[in-house]
């Protein structure tokens, strides 16, 4: 009679990727969010509440074509080029809403 070991179950969570990751994932979760808003901001500062239903629409949009580019919102492993870029965003955003206030 031969006996198979079982392979060691493994203690850490199988959705995660690791701590940096969810790190990452965390960071575009919130910077993504944080555009989202701005987008909205300058449509509202732009022409009103009509501007910000248009940034709405906007932001929606990018939320899509974020996730066109990633195959989801927020993907388990995200390239550090896409975390750069949404950050460029967000500051360019940023920057946007203070000349205009």
């Amino acid at each position: 009679m031969t006996y198979q070991h079982s392979p060691a179950a493994r203690s850490g969570n199988r959705v995660s990727a690791g701590a940096a990751s969810d790190a990452k994932t965390f960071l575009a979760a919130t910077l993504l969010t944080f555009s989202a808003g701005l987008v909205v901001l300058i449509g509202y500062g732009m022409a009103g509440g009509f501007g910000a239903f248009l940034g709405i629409i906007g932001a929606v949009f990018g939320v899509m074509w974020w996730r066109s580019l990633h195959d989801k919102v927020f993907p388990r492993d995200l390239p550090n080029s896409s975390l750069i870029g949404v950050t460029a965003a967000a500051v360019v955003l940023g920057l946007i809403v203070l000349a205009l206030s």
